[in-house]
Parts: structure tokens; sequence; C-alpha cells
């Protein structure tokens, strides 16, 4: 059984045999023909026998799959096929690789000749929309002599898996620019310093190029020598990345999730906060609060959070902000900055919210952030040829100025909020995070 779905006839085959009947019932009618329709069954019997033995004889093509050991959600990500031929004659190769079923495509395929021991090398791309288990079928690859009568199927690498977690494509790029100073070409920010926002580290021996305005006189009066006070950047103060797993949270664009959006800003930005030495936990939130990770700043402490992120799903209900606001005032007691992803539809929404936001920027530096809806923006900025698109414009222009009024809404209040696409929410956050450090608030 084994060999019989490995072997696949060529379709010209099939047409010599049909061929081969039609002599055999012309011999009836014409005897010559019968002796040459035997002539060309044995020679097609004899090539076919010939081609199955080149083919059998010897296991003839090696193939192997490379896959990451973890993939990216919304992200290109590399998958590389190596094969090589052991025949000793040039072989024809059809590769087939059954992707997982997320991706709907089943018209993969690659086609090579390769010479004898020739290697090959080819790469592709996925990019999953969804976090999970990925399953992988079979490696095919189908071979064939330069006689082309059969195919030999070969299988490879059956049933791998690979898992999809948040963006960590998208974390390494943020973190290789922050260390190479190139964060401006991505649209970050630099933050001019606005007052004191360093803390005292010690006092040492004035060198030449200290700033005077930091000699500590009485130090100076005691070491009878010029001494000035040392400060550093603020660190250790805690950030919480704060997830909104409501229903509002499913609305999808450019096939993922604005809660995957949040999720992958989410992994990058705590990998950047704990880099500049600040304690970074996560919270996800719906009608209970399912995940609390809290505030650390060991850099270690970034495998624990993208766990958490790996598991936090969408959940079709309302969103209990007082539920959340009660939970930070008994789990957060340290003063700290909260960055909540969320998603405001409606002005109605928000004010609903109102209080339990108030109640967390008194006590915290609150910065909400939400989502501008990127396709009726699309509305709005195109142009209106008929009456009925007069009408989706002007209504795509007054969502969109809604959203512009809950911004200003937050602001009459005090409290930080980012609106923002989902394809910037990374490079705000970011920023938002840079100017709060910078003046700061916190």
């Amino acid at each position: 059984m084994q060999f019989i779905r490995s072997l696949y006839l060529h379709p010209v085959f099939f047409w010599y045999v049909t061929g081969l009947s039609l002599l055999f019932l012309g011999s009836h009618v014409f005897v010559p023909l019968y002796d040459v329709a035997w002539m060309a069954t044995l020679a097609l019997l004899a090539l076919f026998a010939f081609d199955m033995y080149l083919l059998y004889r010897a296991d003839g093509v090696v193939a192997k799959r490379r896959l990451p050991k973890k993939m990216s959600n919304g992200d290109a990500n590399p998958v590389s096929i190596q094969v090589q031929n052991k025949y000793g004659f040039v072989a024809h190769l059809q590769l087939i690789d059954e992707l997982p079923v997320q991706f709907q495509k089943r018209d993969f395929g690659h086609e090579v000749h390769l010479r004898t021991g020739e290697h090959h090398e080819f790469h592709y791309q996925l990019r999953p929309v969804d976090r999970g288990e990925y399953h992988f079928g079979q490696l095919i690859v189908y071979a064939s002599s330069p006689l082309k009568l059969i195919k030999r199927r070969y299988g490879f690498q059956k049933n791998e898996s690979v898992p999809v977690y948040p963006s960590i494509i998208q974390m390494q790029q943020y973190d290789f620019l922050a260390i190479h100073n190139r964060l401006s070409a991505i649209g970050l920010k630099k933050i001019r310093r606005i007052g004191h926002t360093q803390e005292f580290e010690q006092i040492k021996e004035y060198v030449t190029g200290d700033d005077i305005r930091t000699l500590n006189w009485k130090a100076t009066a005691k070491q009878n020598q010029l001494m000035v006070n040392q400060y550093q950047d603020e660190r250790s103060q805690p950030v919480y990345s704060i997830i909104d797993m409501g229903r509002t949270m499913k609305m999808p664009f450019n096939g993922l999730t604005l809660l995957d959006y949040a999720i992958n800003s989410t992994l990058a930005f705590s990998n950047v906060a704990l880099k500049r030495k600040d304690k970074t936990g996560m919270i996800a939130f719906s009608k209970d609060i399912s995940t609390h990770i809290p505030a650390k700043s060991k850099i270690t402490h970034l495998n624990a959070i993208m766990e958490q992120l790996y598991k936090v799903d969408t959940e079709f209900s309302d969103t209990d902000f007082g539920r959340l606001y009660g939970h930070l005032k008994r789990k957060v007691t340290h003063r700290g900055l909260l960055l909540l992803y969320t998603n405001f539809e409606h002005m109605s929404a928000l004010k609903r919210q109102l209080p339990y936001l108030l109640g967390l920027s008194k006590q915290h530096v609150l910065v909400v952030i939400f989502f501008e809806n990127a396709e009726l923006e699309d509305i709005v900025k195109g142009k209106a040829n008929n009456l009925q698109d007069v009408y989706h414009k002007t209504i795509a222009e007054k969502f969109s100025l809604e959203k512009k009024l809950m911004q200003r809404e937050l602001q009459k209040y005090g409290i930080q909020s980012i609106l923002t696409s989902p394809e910037k929410l990374t490079i705000n956050t970011i920023n938002k995070y840079l100017e709060i450090k910078a003046r700061g608030l916190l």
C-alpha cells in the first residue's frame, strides 16, 4: 500500500494506454496493426519498468522544512525549505508544503530541476493573524526522472507545529533601533527634559566638565576640595499596561483585532521600559480581572509578560471599569504609570466610565489609549461622487469628530490620552512614555 500511495502515473501514460486500446480494436480490421500494437505495448511497459527502477531503487530525495521556534503575530515570518537530489540523474522535483489551516492556502507549490548531488533552498513568508498553535502537515516532494512517465511521492516532517506569539519581531525591531539610537527613523521623538527629573546618586570630586550648578558647598567645605552632586535618571518606577478584553476590542484592522494590536504594543513597550530600568507589569480585564502580573524591573520578567499575553483573548462582553478601579486600589498602592488600552465608539460610553477614570488619575498617571476607525478615515479623506457618498462621508466625519471630542473631554479633566491608528499604536505609546518621563509627571 505504501508503494501504491507513493506512485504517481504521468497523464501521458494514460494517453498511451488509450492509443494502444484503439490499435487493438483496429487490429480486427487491419491485421498488420496487431503486431504494431504488441510492439508498442512492450516498448511502453519496458520504459515504464525502467522509469520505476530509476526512481525506486533507492531513496533519492532529502528535504527539510525550517521553522522559527516562535512566530510573530501580524508579521511576515520566514520559512525555508531545503532539498537535495541524491539520484544519479537530473531530477524534476515538485514541492508542496501543507500549510496550517489558519492560512486557508491550498495552492502552495514550488518546482525545481536538480543535478546529481545538488542542493536547493528557497524561502517564503507567512503572516499569521491569530495567536495559538499552528500545525503544519507534510512536506511533500514529487520526484520524476527525465522520462517523466511516473512520479515518486516523498513525505517529510509530518505534523510539525509552531506557536504564534505576540509580535516578537516588532519588539526586537524597537530594541535594535533603541540600542543604535535610531528611534527617530520610525517616528519616535526626542523629548526635551523639563525641570529636575533626576534623582540623587552620590557626591563625587569635581572634574573638568562637570556642571558647576551641582556643586555641593557643604561637602566642599568638609573635604577642602570641590565636590559635586551626581544624579541619574529616575528609575524603578512602576509602569502597567492595562488591556481591555471587551467586545469593543474585537474590531478588526488589516487582519488583526484591536486587542492583538494592543498585545503587540504591550510587549514592545514593556521591553523598552525594562531596558530603561523601570518596573513593568501587565493587567488584562473584562468583566473580571483575568491577568495581573506585578511590576518588576528584571529583564527576565519580559518572558512572564509574553507568556501571559499569548493567552489573552477577547471576551464578548461589556467591560467592568469599576472592577478594574477596585482591583488597582487594592493591589497597586504605589503611584505609577497606567497605560490603558481600550476603545470608545461613542461619547456616552466614555462618560459612563469617566468616574472610574478620574479615580485612577488621582492616584496614578493615567494614559487612556483608544483607536481611530481607519476605515472611516478613508471615507472622510475620499471624494464624494454621488449623493450616497455624501451621506457616507457626512456620517464618517461625525464619528471621526466624536473621537476627537472624547480626547478633549479627557484633557478637560487632566487625563492623558492617545488617539491613534492601529498601525502607529506602538510608536505613539512609546513617545507618550518618553514624554511623561521627560516632563517628570511620574
